[in-house]
């Protein structure tokens, strides 16, 4: 006691029993809190251990393989970041493409493809095997899939193996302009796993399936070289000096600014194609540049403004369907009586005028028959 004393000055026996009694307070709660902490840390325990039952409880087999909730989310995990490396790699890829001039985009897009289904399939791989599956039992795989295609998804590996062959061939690529036999026209944008997809001069997407690119006919306006040659019908009038309307048309042409200049043996040119029934056929036939050939409709249109314009100018008449009607017969008037009252009545007012009468032809006697 003395020692305690010596040990806290001037503050003597009070002090000694309040921290005496600080402290025993402090052991008793620690006696009655003790349980509780042990208990709610046996119940933790207890649902993390039936959680974790719950995560490597088997819910399937593959073969000799169980597959388990834990096991799904790994392979999930796996495939998603597959999904994000291919992402990455081909971001990389387009940036590389928009910054350097000499490379060509449409070779970088045909491998950023093609990369995609490699590395989505090495994490497909990746993530099975993480769960315990067997590959050199595949052929129960094989077997699975060879069930599946025949029941139904021969359409889909149909289009994705024409995918393929659309990216290896490079018969069609990111960009081009194409016609399909379906009436489908437009550039594509994607080749994608089971389609490809075009967007039209109206801004509509299409989504064509592959292998419509591989079975069918296909007009590529932009495989190997960009300018192509149209050609513009048009039809004047009987008699016009075909010399005005070639420098007239071709005055037009040069006034388009779609037309391709600066070429030696792409100059337009104005033919002479024909003899129609009320006209004199020509056709200017001129070659475009690279922007022009994949907007035909506004292309050609704006030559047929052009054109008209030209015409007219020039005093040049665009003549229009003409008949010649022959009349045999006209209210009871035949041949001769009835093309003279026609060409008389046609100089006269027909106010008023009355109609001749039909002439009435007599019927023959009929002799009763005994």
């Amino acid at each position: 006691m003395r020692d305690n004393l010596n040990k806290f000055p001037g503050k003597g026996l009070k002090h000694l029993q309040d921290q005496s009694f600080l402290h025993l307070m402090t052991g008793l709660a620690v006696l009655l809190v003790q349980p509780s902490i042990v208990a709610a840390g046996t119940v933790v325990s207890g649902g993390l251990d039936r959680v974790g039952s719950w995560f490597t409880a088997p819910l399937f087999g593959i073969g000799q393989t169980q597959v388990t909730m834990l096991g799904l989310l790994r392979v999930v995990l796996i495939f998603v970041l597959a999904l994000w490396i291919s992402k990455a790699i081909r971001h990389g890829l387009d940036r590389m493409a928009s910054r350097r001039e000499g490379i060509n985009r449409a070779s970088l897009y045909a491998l950023s493809r093609i990369l995609h289904y490699v590395i989505l399939t090495l994490g497909l791989i990746i993530g099975m095997s993480s769960i315990g599956f067997d590959f050199t039992n595949f052929a129960l795989l094989a077997g699975a899939l060879g069930v599946g295609i025949g029941f139904g998804l021969q359409s889909m590996v149909n289009n994705f193996v024409s995918g393929l062959i659309i990216l290896f061939e490079k018969s069609l690529k990111q960009g081009d302009f194409v016609e399909l036999e379906s009436g489908v026209v437009g550039e594509v944008r994607e080749i994608n796993f089971r389609s490809t997809r075009i967007t039209t001069n109206d801004n509509i997407d299409i989504l064509v399936p592959n292998s419509e690119f591989v079975n069918g006919r296909v007009i590529n306006w932009t495989l190997d070289e960009t300018h192509r040659r149209i050609h513009v019908p048009f039809g004047v009038a009987y008699g016009t000096d075909k010399e005005q309307v070639r420098a007239s048309v071709l005055e037009a042409a040069d006034f388009v600014p779609h037309t391709l200049k600066g070429k030696k043996d792409r100059d337009p040119q104005v033919w002479f194609v024909g003899f129609g029934d009320s006209s004199l056929n020509f056709e200017l036939v001129v070659w475009l540049t690279s922007e022009a050939v994949k907007h035909p409709s506004a292309v050609m249109a704006d030559y047929l403004w052009q054109i008209h314009t030209a015409l007219y100018q020039h005093n040049i008449e665009i003549p229009f369907p003409q008949r010649d009607l022959h009349v045999r017969s006209f209210f009871g008037l035949k041949e001769e009586n009835a093309r003279k009252w026609f060409a008389k009545s046609s100089t006269e007012s027909a106010g008023g005028r009355a109609l001749p009468k039909a002439v009435e032809t007599p019927a023959p006697d009929r002799q009763e028959q005994k």
